[in-house]
């Protein structure tokens, strides 16, 4: 297996895109790289760099734990909804400030009947 290959299918971008219900626009904006950048990735034309790697393991733990938790369409009101837990912020925003475990830590909250 090739490191391309393993890289598939451990971070695919396409199905952790698809996963979250985010269109490329809003993907490329959370991992701060062009949609064009994105479409290569999922494309498998090129790979990301190692920070951007993180990133996206990162965005799958949110994606499988979301959707344990959640519905599909839930997953995406979670991600999108304004939360007290959260300042009045949306995962979706603190996703993008790199603060992904607050958006981990009350999604394992959610999962054990713990959130708000």
């Amino acid at each position: 297996m090739t490191t391309k290959t393993a890289y598939i299918n451990r971070l695919n971008p396409l199905e952790i895109r698809q996963s979250l219900g985010l269109s490329q626009e809003r993907m490329s904006y959370l991992l701060h790289i062009s949609t064009k950048t994105l479409g290569r990735w999922e494309k498998s034309e090129t790979l990301p760099n190692a920070e951007a790697k993180q990133y996206l393991a990162k965005l799958k733990e949110i994606a499988d734990l979301a959707h344990r938790v959640y519905t599909p369409s839930g997953v995406y009101e979670f991600l999108s909804t304004p939360m007290a837990v959260f300042g009045g912020y949306t995962a979706l925003d603190l996703i993008r400030l790199n603060q992904h475990e607050r958006v981990i830590a009350q999604l394992a909250a959610d999962y054990e009947g713990l959130g708000y």
